[in-house]
């Protein structure tokens, strides 16, 4: 099933995202976490793809064993960087031969070679070209792109920045996930000027609850969200005084108050980077109807 008809089809929802483990040894563990939070009855799921593809088989197998095993709808990355079309067409038979009908199409990450320049080997070099391809190979299967409320480190503009997300919108994607955000007024304003800008599919905003002060800091500054100075504030005072429990305490309830605001706001749901911990996503889902 494309996951936009269950958005259609749905009232708000939450879904999830999950990570492939790096070692094998550590999926019995990665499973119990997946079994636990199948029981909150997410609208999908999706598994993350290495940089290169690099995880690819691993992404494979997991978001197989969760479609056909945990009966979860679920939703691939897939990204095109350092990917020939005929490797990315060979993944995307495997998919539909495992029965999984939707992807999440992204670029990937630039070598870190210093040069910032895709490999010789791309000639998919943006995610509006990995969708195009999709759609037109094949068309049966889902997409969900992704979106940027602070703007795409790379962007040189807003406007240029949503102009993207139109065009990988217009090229196939059914509707956008955005990226991290801690400042719900950031995603609002990104939603009513992408509306401005004539996009009208649906984009689900994407929450990370904090688990760790050292852990947050590097991913922000990877993909250039920003954390709000009074919840920097609040979060390195947690740590002086108790630890990564008292971060994550703190990370838990302004993750919990973003959601409450956004469901009342109307959104059409929420996506949660689950970062493989269960034990957070619980804590962060009790008391929230969905």
């Amino acid at each position: 099933m494309k996951i936009i008809d269950a958005i259609n089809q749905s009232k708000q929802f939450m879904s999830l995202e999950f990570f492939p483990p790096k070692k094998r040894e550590e999926w019995p563990t990665f499973f119990q976490t997946v079994q636990q939070l199948a029981q909150l009855k997410p609208l999908f799921a999706s598994v993350t793809y290495g940089a290169g593809g690099s995880t690819n088989a691993d992404s494979l197998e997991i978001v197989t064993r969760l479609q056909n095993e945990y009966g979860m709808e679920t939703m691939a990355h897939l990204t095109c960087i350092g990917s020939t079309p005929d490797e990315i067409a060979n993944f995307l038979n495997e998919l539909k031969t495992a029965g999984v009908s939707n992807v999440l199409a992204l670029r990937g990450d630039l070598p870190q070679d210093g040069t910032g320049e895709p490999p010789l080997s791309s000639q998919l070099l943006c995610a509006s070209d990995l969708v195009s391809m999709i759609r037109t190979s094949f068309p049966a299967l889902g997409i969900a792109v992704a979106g940027y409320p602070e703007v795409h480190p790379e962007a040189t503009s807003p406007e240029a920045d949503l102009s993207y997300l139109k065009l990988k919108l217009n090229n196939g994607g059914d509707f956008a996930i955005t990226q991290l955000f801690f400042d719900n007024s950031l995603y609002h304003s990104f939603v009513e000027r992408a509306r401005e800008a004539g996009i009208t599919k649906p984009i689900i905003p994407g929450i990370l609850p904090v688990v760790s002060l050292k852990v947050i800091k590097r991913i922000v500054s990877l993909c250039g969200s920003t954390i709000p100075a009074d919840f920097l504030a609040e979060l390195e005072k947690a740590d002086l005084a108790g630890g990564a429990a008292a971060v994550q305490k703190v990370g838990v309830a302004h993750a919990r108050k973003q959601i409450r605001e956004l469901l009342d706001s109307g959104v059409p749901g929420v996506h949660l980077y689950t970062l493989n911990r269960a034990e957070v996503v619980v804590e962060l889902l009790d008391g929230i109807d969905l």
